[in-house]
């Protein structure tokens, strides 16, 4: 992590998602397989691919939607949905490394955010970069969505 948090302006940016209510410690088992048919709905043509893989958390339950940034709207199909990446001013922050350090992350943009008088709404996502073999290589960009 660079540990830089500071305060952007959002736009609203559409995702094909499957949707899920579950627990933390289940959601390291499930959100592959939710992943997996986002890619199988893209590959059938629904909608194209305009980004990256994207992981919206909703609530502390966690209320989760894992996904892909598409070019528009597109009809359901199954579980898969479109939804939308938040627009409006949220804290971000930069994860370089392996995905198990998220947790630093997000606790980096709550610490900071607390420290400089922001409020945070609870809604919170995750934009992972281009995938590389070396883990050190890894980016996530780290949202949480002002009050």
């Amino acid at each position: 992590m660079d540990g830089t948090v500071r305060i952007v302006t959002t736009e609203a940016r559409p995702t094909a998602v499957v949707a899920r209510s579950t627990t933390w410690a289940d959601f390291p088992s499930v959100w592959r397989g939710m992943l997996d048919e986002v890619y199988a709905f893209l590959r059938q043509g629904g909608v194209a691919q305009k980004g990256h893989n994207v992981m919206l958390y909703r609530d502390d339950v966690p209320n989760v939607e894992v996904g892909v940034e598409v070019t528009g709207p597109f009809p359901a199909s199954g579980r898969v949905v479109p939804s939308v990446l938040p627009a409006g001013a949220a804290a971000m922050t930069v994860h370089r490394g392996p995905y198990a350090g998220l947790d630093r992350a997000h606790r980096a943009v709550r610490d900071w955010c607390g420290a400089h008088g922001h409020v945070l709404s609870g809604l919170r996502w995750e934009v992972y970069g281009d995938w590389h073999e070396d883990p050190a290589e890894l980016e996530t960009e780290v949202y949480w969505l002002l009050a």
